[in-house]
């Protein structure tokens, strides 16, 4: 069950890199309040209040916005 929708890449100018990190629940997870922002979000303190435990599985991948003047 979704209970907060994913929002994909959006790079402000440069290269960034983002990490998809996937948890096996351990049993169904209540409300959760979408944070405020991407940035500086912590994942082990995310895990750690949702008792989710070790990660199963991760992603890496850069992603590159172009100035739009170029």
């Amino acid at each position: 069950k979704e209970i907060l929708p994913y929002v994909g890449p959006r790079p402000p100018v440069g290269i960034h890199r983002y990490i998809l990190v996937l948890f096996q629940q351990k049993a169904p997870v209540g409300l959760v309040e979408q944070p405020p922002s991407r940035a500086h979000f912590n994942t082990r303190f995310f895990a750690a209040q949702l008792d989710l435990g070790l990660p199963i599985s991760t992603v890496y991948f850069n992603c590159q916005k172009e100035p739009a003047n170029r």
